[in-house]
């Protein structure tokens, strides 16, 4: 599991999900307390944290802007455990949304200033499937045919003084028409286009962290776009 906390990754894995390659510049075993915001760089590993650790360490992600971090890893022996608590410091709200293709192209959307994907939230009784064609047709004024799964993601944010961590369910889609293709402009979508691979490489320079962990799930499944 793969939470991005203001853009930074924290991954919670069990001992032997973590690569013996994988190299970190900062280690805490067993901690009994965070070290001081001015040593949380680069690639962090913290085994065996507590709750209190992992509440600690939450607030510090989420209020603190650690330039300097580049990612958190934890690894917990009861790995199901410590998901469960991190999810239930949390309101969980679910959405869905794809990645459309139209032949070597791919269909990106800009809102808030940022390259981004289209995506909403679930409407009631829709199962994730259902809801990622409903946002990606509504929003981009196209019709899509359904794909394969590809990946979760999770994000935090704040709204209305609470904590929420976003659930978004993303498929692999191909359109089928897209004549009337035009921005939901009521959802805050300021363009859309069709973006070839290193056209859409570019654009994400200018987007999420986890919309550019996103995309490279989707080119692992379906390489032909890299050939773009």
């Amino acid at each position: 599991m793969k939470i991005f906390i203001n853009d930074k990754p924290l991954d919670i894995l069990s001992p032997h999900e973590l690569s013996v390659d994988r190299t970190f510049e900062c280690i805490y075993e067993n901690p009994v307390d965070l070290p001081p915001t001015i040593d949380f760089h680069d690639d962090v590993l913290i085994t065996n944290p507590s709750k209190d650790i992992i509440i600690k360490l939450l607030y510090l992600m989420r209020t603190r802007k650690l330039k300097n971090l580049d990612s958190v890893v934890l690894v917990a022996v009861d790995k199901e455990e410590t998901k469960e608590f991190i999810k239930s410091r949390f309101t969980i709200i679910k959405a869905a949304g794809g990645i459309v293709t139209k032949g070597d192209k791919v269909l990106f959307i800009h809102r808030l200033g940022k390259w981004d994907l289209p995506k909403g939230k679930f409407e009631k009784g829709e199962s994730p499937a259902e809801c990622a064609v409903r946002e990606v047709e509504e929003e981009c004024a196209i019709q899509v045919k359904m794909g394969k799964e590809i990946c979760k993601t999770w994000h935090t944010y704040t709204h209305n003084r609470k904590s929420i961590l976003k659930k978004t369910y993303w498929f692999a889609m191909e359109n089928l028409n897209d004549s009337g293709m035009k921005p939901q402009r009521e959802e805050g979508i300021e363009d859309i286009r069709w973006l070839l691979h290193h056209e859409a490489k570019v654009a994400l320079v200018n987007s999420y962290p986890s919309m550019r962990y996103l995309y490279k799930r989707f080119l692992k499944m379906v390489p032909k776009v890299q050939t773009s």
